[in-house]
Order: structure tokens, then C-alpha cells, then sequence
């Protein structure tokens, strides 16, 4: 019992260090995630040939590879492998640091000025770190999945799914658990169920700070993806 207060205890210590540090982060960090992505994702979009189909991953710090080179970040990772197998994909990073439900559904629509063929959805954490009724993040996540397949009505969208620790408050817990779960069904979409899986409260799979993944823990984050993505890619080329 020890043990497992422990490990709640370390869970919980990470993800309000996550909340804490992309607060932190987000003025600064947030508006020069956004022009990157906003001047190099829209020209990585653009550059692509009619053959190439396009993947955007859409979320927080976590997305964005905080604290390392562009190229360790999860995103990139699975861009790595997909180019291993000669697949015709590009990959976009359209990852913000401190970014909440709310913040993704207002800057989702600039992102839409191009095409998308598979879109990774990864926001809501911060939400719950900050006791945003999960009811909003729902209806925030569902606007931003609305939009994309609006806009493009053959795509392809993962929903990644993040979870509470127990030390919350099990009601508060189970319902944002929920909002991914309830999400996926409602809309249709493939659900990673939990993307921190194997690297949350880890301490050897998470930068100094305690909070952000490593190299190896994205490593990881990339294995959790790949896990739900594969599948779809197959589908597509077949």
C-alpha cells in the first residue's frame, strides 16, 4: 500500500509540474511554437507533392518535444519510421506549449487553411490540471474534431487520451477519463487510451524537471502512437 501511494504520489507530482511549467512556458514559448509552426508547418504542407498525404499532430508541450531538439520529439519520431517504410506521409508538429482545450479550438482554424489527411489530436491535460470542468473540455475537443473533419471530410482523426491521477478525487478522475472514451465513440474516432503510458511519475523517463519526457521517454510516446496509427496507415495504402 506503500508502494502504490508512492507511485500516486510521483503521478500526481508530474502533472502538476506539467501544468505549472507550461504556465510557465506559455506566453513565451506558446506564441514561438505558434509562428514556427505557422510559417514552417504551413510551408511543410505546401511543399508536399499530390502523392504525399498529410499527418498533424495537435497538442501541448508534450507534442512539441519541450525541453529537446525538434527532431526527438515523438511527432518526429514516427515521421522517422514512416520514411523507414517508404510511406508517403509528411509529418506536421503543430504542438504549443501551455495550450489548453480552449486555446486548440482557437487556433485550430489556420491550420485548416490546408489539407490534412490524419490529424492527432493530444490537448486536455492542462484542462484538468487546472479543474476545467471536464463537460467544457469535451465540448472544446468536439468542437476542434468538428472543425477538422468539416474542412476535410476524409480524414482521418486519433483522439489521444490522457487521465487524472486518482489523488484528484475519484469522481473528477473517472469523468475526465470519460471525455476521451465518451469522445471517440460519440465522434467516431481512434483512441489512444492513455499517451503517457509506461512514462508518467517515471523518473528516468522524464527530464530534470520531473515533468517532461526525455529522449527515451518519447521514444516511448512514439510506440503508444504508433500503436493506433499503423493500422490506419495500412488501411490507406491498401
Amino acid at each position: 500500500m506503500k508502494i502504490k501511494n508512492n507511485i500516486l504520489t510521483i503521478c500526481l507530482l508530474w502533472l502538476l509540474c506539467l501544468g505549472g511549467c507550461d504556465a510557465n512556458v506559455e506566453t513565451k514559448e506558446q506564441t514561438a511554437t505558434k509562428q514556427q509552426t505557422n510559417e514552417e508547418g504551413k510551408a511543410d504542407i505546401v511543399q508536399t507533392n499530390e502523392h504525399t498525404q498529410t499527418i498533424v499532430f495537435f497538442g501541448n508541450s508534450l507534442t512539441a518535444g519541450y525541453g529537446l531538439e525538434p527532431d526527438q520529439a515523438f511527432p518526429a519520431l514516427i515521421q522517422n519510421r514512416i520514411d523507414s517504410l517508404n510511406l508517403s506521409y509528411k509529418v506536421v508538429n503543430a504542438g504549443v506549449s501551455g495550450e489548453t482545450s480552449a486555446g486548440g479550438k482557437s487556433r485550430i482554424d489556420w491550420l485548416l487553411r490546408q489539407p490534412i489527411d490524419i490529424f492527432v489530436l493530444e490537448l486536455g491535460a492542462n484542462d484538468g490540471l487546472r479543474g476545467i470542468d471536464p463537460s467544457s473540455t469535451y465540448q472544446n475537443l468536439q468542437t476542434i474534431i468538428q472543425k477538422v473533419r468539416e474542412k476535410n471530410p476524409n480524414v482521418r482523426i486519433v483522439l489521444a487520451g490522457m487521465q487524472m491521477p486518482p489523488s484528484m478525487g475519484q469522481n473528477f478522475t473517472q469523468e475526465f477519463r470519460e471525455v476521451y472514451t465518451r469522445l471517440a465513440e460519440d465522434e467516431n474516432v481512434e483512441l489512444i487510451p492513455f499517451l503517457l503510458e509506461g512514462v508518467a511519475g517515471i523518473s528516468d523517463l522524464n527530464q530534470s524537471d520531473g515533468v517532461h519526457p526525455t529522449v527515451e521517454g518519447q521514444k516511448i510516446l512514439a510506440e503508444n502512437v504508433w500503436e493506433v496509427l499503423a493500422p490506419i496507415l495500412k488501411e490507406n495504402a491498401s
